[in-house]
């Protein structure tokens, strides 16, 4: 006695793997459930990756609101520079430098790679958290990247003690 074989309309639950086609005809009728359950993860592997650029890019007040003053701005005391090292002042976005004594050196706070702002001044270099790259004091150049561009000079004086930037 032979047993009924079910219909393809059946869920495939209820049959066994013997019952099932080798091979399934590709429906014309547009992609398959696999097929957009991997589109989907792609998507969400890319929307994700983007959001990572996107905090990159904006966090660490990165942003680029609050530009380097282009007009001359007291920004704080010459005595208040270290020598052979520096001060960041995040509201004007500039880094002030005194590389050797009187000598004074302004740049940009936006770091070159990714436009997060620099968060410290030790040991001769002037340095940005979100990827590590870090800038010497003396010139702005690249001390060790990612960065590949220099931080921008910004033009600085002293004036009565003060330090003026822009």
């Amino acid at each position: 006695m032979t047993q009924p074989q079910p219909s393809l309309s059946q869920p495939s639950a209820a049959r066994s793997a013997d019952e099932l086609p080798a091979e399934q005809p590709a429906c014309p009728c547009g992609p398959g459930r696999r097929s957009v359950l991997r589109g989907a993860a792609a998507v969400g592997v890319l929307g994700a990756a983007g959001a990572a650029l996107a905090a990159c890019s904006g966090g660490g007040g990165g942003s680029s609101a609050g530009s380097v003053p282009t007009s001359p701005e007291t920004v704080g005391a010459a005595d208040e520079i270290p020598v052979g090292g520096g001060r960041i002042f995040a509201g004007q976005k500039v880094v002030v430098t005194q590389p050797s004594k009187g000598e004074y050196k302004a740049f940009s706070a936006v770091c070159t790679h990714q436009g997060c702002t620099v968060n410290e001044v030790s040991g001769g270099v002037i340095s940005c958290p979100c990827h590590g790259s870090q800038f010497k004091v003396a010139d702005g150049s690249v001390a060790n990247g990612p960065a590949t561009k220099p931080l921008p000079p910004v033009k600085v004086a002293v004036a009565g003690g003060k330090v003026v930037v822009g």
